[in-house]
């Protein structure tokens, strides 16, 4: 597989979101992504323990904000062919199919998950 290189617009799952971004560093294990856009926005709760209310902390988990960095591991990073979407419509996208997702499977974990992200909301849409 070629190597990607600085300047690449890539897909890159980070946690459990998946983001479009820019390869702005080339690090031994990782690749450094500048956030462009958002494909799927973060599951909410603990990451040890997915759709787990029953844990310590239920975590409020945010999407990364445009032009944010972060280390992606390199084999979480792929190429991106299409067109880069606005950021603040990708993350409106991405928060509607999070919502959906939680609604289609009624349980305290989804309750939990979509109060977080009607507070999420308030705070990205000012």
């Amino acid at each position: 597989m070629n190597e990607l290189k600085i300047g690449d617009v890539v897909t890159a799952i980070y946690k459990t979101g998946k983001y479009i971004g820019e390869i702005t560093d080339i690090r031994p294990q990782h690749y450094l992504v500048r956030v462009l856009a958002v494909l799927k926005h973060p599951m909410q709760g603990d990451l040890h323990h997915p759709k787990d209310v029953e844990v310590g902390i239920f975590h409020e988990r945010r999407a990364l904000a445009f032009r944010e960095q972060t280390n992606v591991p390199k084999q979480m990073v792929k190429p991106f062919e299409d067109t880069v979407p606005d950021y603040l419509s990708s993350l409106k996208t991405a928060i509607e199919k999070i919502k959906a997702e939680c609604l289609e499977t009624p349980s305290a974990w989804a309750s939990q998950s979509l109060k977080n992200i009607e507070q999420l909301e308030k705070e990205y849409f000012k």
